[in-house]
């Protein structure tokens, strides 16, 4: 992934963007370039991969404001790996400024250190969303090479102790009036030195491989969350532990509902019949039909309510509602029999005299006098 093109260019945004401009824009360019749509297309995933870390950056505040300020630098210790983009720290920038001056320790460079986070974004429907769902991911990331089991020593062969820390991992550094811990240079925090390297990993302790996960996806999720698989990273150095996997949901938009926190919403189309005098229809829902009740007299763009039909909440216990919007579907072939009823209709109704309802003729008759 390239650390080069600007984030902002990435995500098609201004640089005054709001967030929600950001999370917009991400959306539409995650469908745009989702591997599921660009199957093979490894310009695609390529650049999916990016904008996942343009956004990861520029939706947090802190990230965004060390970005701005600093650029790329800002970033330019983090990691990642595998099918997963990596979370990079913001606090690198100052760990480069105090490199070498013994004032690591305070950004937390001492010891061994944690394996890199990892992102996957996962695609769902509505329905996955609603019913919740198990899924089974894969991504490459760094593992414990299963040789030296992540020691990065040859089998039959043991680390040697550091002799420059005696395996403490730290050495004390006088900076002035300061005397200061410091992770030791020779062995960079371990410990330990190795004295014949595994030739599996050659001594790194780790090794590229396809992990698989299971994701547990709770009912009522939303895009823009996200799940946490702990120690699903990348490994660690040896001693340390792993990072964790971030799974981030998207919610694929649906062809009939629309989703507004926990209710849903969609539009449907009924007779001229059904508006007037009233009665059941049967509507769709995520979990199959239900009846709803027409009231007599009913105007296209109604709305109506379907209590608990909605999206389950996060919180558990309870459902948003589902919303019908009605629309009065005109017939646009009449049979000469039906037309014959119809004009018959209109004039018990005194359409022939007044075609437009009176209440609308009220409000614009001052229109006509002038």
């Amino acid at each position: 992934m390239s650390t080069r093109v600007d984030y902002y260019e990435l995500l098609e945004v201004a640089r005054d963007a709001s967030g929600e401009e950001i999370k917009k824009s991400y959306r539409r360019l995650a469908v745009k370039f989702h591997p599921d749509k660009n199957p093979g297309d490894r310009a695609a995933e390529d650049k999916f991969k990016e904008i996942g870390h343009a956004y990861e950056v520029l939706s947090d505040e802190q990230k965004r404001a060390a970005y701005d300020r600093y650029g790329h630098a800002a970033f330019q210790n983090g990691g990642g790996g595998g099918g997963a983009g990596g979370f990079h720290d913001p606090m690198d920038v100052f760990r480069e400024m105090f490199r070498g001056s013994g004032f690591e320790e305070f950004f937390g460079q001492g010891g061994p250190q944690r394996g890199n986070d990892l992102r996957y974004d996962l695609e769902l429907t509505l329905e996955e969303a609603a019913a919740g769902v198990e899924k089974e991911i894969k991504y490459r990331r760094a593992a414990p090479c299963g040789t030296c089991g992540g020691s990065g020593a040859e089998p039959g062969t043991k680390r040697q102790t550091c002799p420059t820390c005696r395996g403490a991992g730290q050495v004390v550094a006088s900076r002035g009036f300061f005397s200061v811990r410091q992770a030791c240079p020779h062995c960079h925090g371990q410990g330990s030195l190795i004295a014949h390297p595994c030739q599996q990993c050659q001594g790194a302790g780790r090794v590229e491989e396809t992990a698989k996960v299971k994701v547990r996806v709770p009912p009522g999720v939303d895009s823009s969350q996200k799940l946490r698989s702990s120690g699903g990273g990348e490994a660690g150095a040896p001693g340390a532990p792993a990072g964790d996997l971030y799974i981030f949901l998207h919610v694929r938009e649906h062809e009939l509902f629309q989703r507004e926190g926990d209710d849903l919403h969609c539009t449907i189309p009924i007779k001229f019949t059904l508006a007037s005098l009233g009665g059941p229809l049967d509507v769709p829902t995520l979990t199959g039909k239900a009846q709803l009740k027409i009231p007599p007299g009913t105007q296209s763009g109604a709305m109506l309510r379907l209590r608990g039909r909605g999206m389950p909440s996060l919180r558990g216990g309870e459902h948003g509602d589902q919303y019908v919007r009605v629309e009065i579907e005109v017939p646009k072939k009449l049979t000469a029999e039906q037309k014959l009823k119809l004009e018959d209709f209109g004039k018990a109704c005194g359409d022939a005299e007044q075609p437009v309802s009176e209440s609308f003729f009220e409000k614009a008759k001052k229109f006509f006098e002038m």
